[in-house]
């Protein structure tokens, strides 16, 4: 990992950083920060697409504390509801907080078109796929150190996880990119999405036959049981095993796709965002009538969880898109772009970092206690709020100072 730089920020800066999400290292688009023309380049950074990274990042940091917190203030409907909202459902079935994920692989598709465009009509393409692979490396290295590194025995290692999933859909849908017509991506993306739920719906699983989609009795959580290294994050399974890797790598293809709509110049960028919720409504109405079959379910990635969020992404794309760089509206969303810009750093300093107690110190102890009997659930409510806004303003301090982690 490269050390912190202090990086100069520029409207038409083509440079692009690679991030973490999840999610997962989050990958740094090369369509910039800001945007004031209708016709500006295609190769100008996106400002829309750093808010919408760090919106996503906004609610991988805060989304748990602020659910528990909401599900103790009483029965109220609306707060239940909301409350709900931010957690994963058991197995099948479909939240926000599912989303957040999948935004992050899409983000990365989207990214790449610009990063790898641009490196390839530099340095060419061997150019390019060295980046892919160093990129990719570091971050699956970066993942393992993430979720405990080698502080334990090689057979407790954990070599799944949220941070290595995104590195091999970076790696594939980079690799892809660089030598496949778009006509062709399309069909892989396809390829991955059908034979995805072909192998989950017509393999017989030992010990349960074909078609069962129930948690532990379907193909991908049998073949990590039998496959996967290490230590499981659920006991005889992972939610980022190996076969449900294959259609995560089509969500990352969708990101590409929504990159390359952006990135043509001959088009309007009104007429982009029509294309970008036009498809993405497509894309929810397809994964939610497919879901009837093969459930929506994040846990094992179903095709039709990748169509619903990979419609989803693409309508929150289009929005942010319109709004900041076709309209200008920037100052709303800076607070997003701070934590968008360095979403790496945030990810990994709640790892190291326990920014609950942090937040404590201010609101914490008696604070706390009072306003909890006043209302049920506010004093840890406040604990959550102040926790975002140390979040928040530690990545404005470094956005200010230009600082940002790469890899």
């Amino acid at each position: 990992m490269r050390k912190l730089t202090n990086k100069k920020m520029s409207a038409s800066s083509d440079e692009v950083k690679t991030t973490s999400t999840v999610t997962a290292s989050i990958l740094k688009t090369d369509s910039g920060s800001e945007s004031n023309l209708k016709d500006s380049p295609p190769a100008q950074r996106l400002m829309s697409l750093d808010a919408l990274r760090g919106f996503d990042m906004f609610w991988l940091v805060g989304a748990a504390a602020v659910a528990n917190a909401l599900n103790r203030m009483g029965d109220s409907a609306v707060l239940k509801a909301v409350a709900a909202q931010l957690v994963h459902p058991p197995w099948a079935g479909f939240t926000f907080y599912d989303l957040i994920f999948p935004l992050f692989v899409f983000i990365v598709g989207v990214s790449t078109v610009f990063s790898l465009r641009k490196a390839i009509e530099k340095e060419g393409r061997p150019a390019a796929v060295r980046r892919i692979v160093r990129r990719s490396i570091l971050l699956f290295l970066v993942g393992i150190y993430y979720a405990g590194g080698f502080s334990r025995p090689i057979e407790e290692i954990r070599w799944a996880g949220v941070l290595q999933r995104i590195a091999l859909c970076y790696f594939f849908a980079g690799i892809l990119f660089c030598y496949l017509k778009p006509r062709a991506l399309v069909a892989t993306c396809a390829g991955l999405i059908i034979g995805y739920w072909a192998l989950m719906t017509f393999v017989p699983v030992p010990g349960f036959g074909m078609g069962s989609y129930a948690e532990g009795e379907n193909l991908a959580n049998w073949l990590d049981s039998q496959l996967l290294p290490g230590r499981l994050y659920r006991g005889t399974w992972d939610p980022e095993g190996i076969l449900s890797t294959l259609p995560a790598i089509a969500t990352a293809l969708l990101g590409v796709f929504a990159g390359l709509l952006l990135r043509e110049g001959k088009m309007s960028q009104t007429r982009k965002t029509q294309w970008l919720l036009g498809a993405g409504a497509v894309g929810v109405f397809l994964g939610w009538l497919w879901g009837f079959q093969f459930p929506i379910n994040k846990h094992i990635w179903t095709s039709s969880f990748v169509l619903v969020t990979g419609g989803l992404s693409a309508i929150l794309l289009g929005v942010f898109y319109q709004v900041i760089d076709v309209w200008g509206w920037h100052k709303w969303a800076m607070p997003f772009v701070w934590i968008g810009m360095n979403p790496i750093t945030i990810y990994l300093t709640f790892n190291f970092m326990n920014v609950g107690n942090l937040a404590r110190r201010f609101v914490g102890g008696d604070i706390q206690k009072f306003l909890n009997e006043w209302v049920t659930g506010f004093g840890d409510l406040l604990v959550a709020i102040v926790m975002l806004l140390l979040a928040v303003l530690f990545c404005r301090f470094l956005y200010q100072r230009r600082i940002f982690l790469r890899l």
